[in-house]
């Protein structure tokens, strides 16, 4: 990890005080009936829940700060970060109804418009450079469209209403764990029986698909290219709305599998507004505090800096609690994990506990991760060539939105792709920049604004060997500055300070393991029933009370809050047998 700050904006009168991460006043107990280990989003709701299901529970996070991935942070003084996660969308709508968040002070800004394409062209007869701005508004959208094909303009609605029928399917299998194969086929006759609940959301997924059981078949396992293709011809919207089938992917919209996350464009929803996408105020983090006061709220005791070394396995072969790596013991009837499942079962158990052949089938567990996080300090608003700020200097609307550089074309997304799995840094990468300080103005000092970088392609080891050093980390953020400047000139001199996280930054900083922010590929062979392996999709590892409740078990990263939900669910039922 790199980080550099300047002289700016953030030191012109402006007084910053650091955010320090939410400690609970409460002591540590020696017994617990739950411990959560990691105080992402998943095992912050899964707490909340196991709580509401009367387990007493305790949380323990290792870093100053709850929220996981979902954190801010002030790394640069006077500017807030989402320093990791940066938009909202997939929290699942009955979490945030069951916790109240809104009452526990979750406030979202919803983006419209949400989407800008800035093109890298000159401008005819003096004219800015033409743009893709998509939205709510249908309408203005398919005027949009249109200035690129007449014929996309007016078949966009009819893609829209196909995702969304294909979305509307899934929406039973997140809220869901996955159909329980052990319990319909072992065990007594009453166990079976049980087990038949399992196959109700399947079964709902299936009669809500009904004849377009084909096209939900092919959506998810054809390439993203080979659906956008028999939809539409223009290459600007093509390459804008496959972004959505790459992003965090190691992957390309040319290999099988990718068109399944192009349902990510319109499964969302924000109060109950379909498709909406938000950024929250104060950050990420805001939504992991107002998860963590809601859990509290309900009596669940919540701890950062407590570091978790193992998880204590008893003589007859279960989890019985949890030692620190201060040498502290803490005792429950149950443990979650929310780390990854390599961390789960390859640092915190006892390698003993854990039988061989299923170490050797997490070891195969795929964390590629292709992605650089680069969080950025401006001193003014970046002014895009494709649409010049106003002269009053206020955002315009294509500020609030995803800002899509480099995907003018499926070609120049491809390349990227290409370079990134040849082990060297796309030289001119995908790039999503948000400024969520457009709308939500806590975030920076006045006149000032934080911007997010999310860039692909990038390995985890330079040229498939080599460490990334902080000269590799520079250069590679000067190429994506460089690209900035190209759509919007005076940026890379607008910039306070930065602060760059690479794959293994993100694998150091956040337990991310690979710098996968999904815990793990969200590949077809590792979703459902196979996510994060056919033996654990149920949540129950191995080793008897121990689960899995964080993104690397099912629906997978970027449907917040479904696994922690899931996995409570599990370990309540269970309890009730213990």
């Amino acid at each position: 990890m790199a980080a550099a700050v300047r002289a700016g904006c953030a030191h012109k009168g402006f007084i910053s005080v650091t955010r320090r991460g939410s400690h609970s006043s409460t002591a540590l107990k020696p017994q617990y009936d739950a411990i959560v280990i990691g105080a992402g989003h998943n095992g912050l709701i899964a707490s909340a829940y196991l709580q509401k299901g009367g387990l007493k529970t305790a949380v323990l996070e290792r870093r100053h700060v709850l929220g996981g991935a979902a954190v801010s942070e002030e790394i640069i003084p006077g500017f807030h970060f989402s320093r990791a996660s940066y938009l909202l969308s997939l929290l699942r709508p009955h979490i945030y109804q069951d916790l109240e968040l809104k009452k526990h002070g979750l406030k979202v800004y919803i983006r419209d418009p949400y989407s800008f394409t800035p093109m890298l062209e000159d401008g005819v007869r003096g004219r800015p450079p033409r743009s893709l701005t998509l939205g709510a508004d249908l309408e203005k959208t398919q005027q949009e469209i249109g200035k690129f094909s007449e014929k996309d303009a007016k078949v966009y609605p009819d893609f829209l209403s196909y995702l969304e029928r294909l979305a509307c399917a899934i929406h039973p299998l997140l809220d869901a764990p996955p159909v329980d194969i052990p319990g319909l086929t072992q065990g007594s006759l009453r166990k079976k029986i049980t087990a038949l609940g399992s196959l109700k959301p399947l079964v709902k997924s299936g009669l809500k698909l009904g004849k377009n059981i084909p096209d939900f078949y092919e959506l998810v396992t054809a390439p993203a290219i080979k659906v956008l293709n028999r939809w539409f011809e223009s290459e600007p919207l093509r390459a804008t709305l496959a972004t959505d089938s790459v992003i965090g992917a190691n992957t390309s919209p040319n290999n099988p599998g990718s068109g399944y996350v192009l349902l990510h464009h319109v499964m969302g929803e924000l109060e109950k507004e379909k498709g909406a996408w938000g950024y929250v105020e104060g950050g990420m983090g805001g939504v992991s505090q107002s998860i963590a006061r809601s859990a509290r709220s309900l009596g669940a005791d919540i701890f950062t800096n407590r570091d978790v070394k193992q998880v204590l396995i008893g003589q007859d072969g279960s989890a019985k609690g949890i030692i620190l790596t201060d040498g502290t013991e803490v005792h429950s009837k149950v443990v979650l994990s929310n780390a990854t499942p390599y961390i789960t079962f390859k640092q915190l158990t006892p390698k003993d506990a854990l039988p061989e052949a299923f170490i050797t089938a997490v070891d195969q567990i795929d964390y590629t991760s292709p992605v650089t996080k680069i969080n950025v300090a401006v001193d003014k608003l970046p002014n895009f060539l494709a649409a010049p700020n106003s002269a009053d200097g206020k955002p315009g609307p294509h500020h609030q939105c995803s800002i899509h550089l480099n995907c003018e074309s499926m070609e120049v997304l491809e390349e990227a792709y290409r370079e990134g799995q040849q082990g060297c840094p796309s030289s001119r990468p995908m790039i999503e920049m948000t400024i969520p300080s457009v709308l939500d103005p806590t975030l920076a000092p006045p006149g000032c604004h934080v911007v997010s970088l999310f860039i692909q392609f990038t390995p985890y080891l330079l040229e498939g060997r080599r460490a990334w050093t902080d000269e590799d980390r520079e250069r590679f953020a000067d190429t994506v500055f460089d690209w900035v400047e190209h759509y919007a000139p005076g940026f890379k001199n607008s910039i306070v300070g930065k602060d760059i996280l690479t794959p293994p930054d993100l694998e150091r900083v956040f337990g991310l393991t690979g710098g996968n922010i999904f815990h793990g590929s969200m590949s077809l062979d590792q979703l459902y029933l196979a996510r994060p392996l056919p033996s654990v999709a149920d949540y129950r590892s191995p080793v008897k009370g121990l689960y899995l409740c964080g993104s690397g078990s099912h629906p997978g990263g970027g449907v917040m809050g479904a696994a922690g939900w899931n996995s409570a669910l599990k370990v309540l039922a269970d309890f009730k047998r213990l």
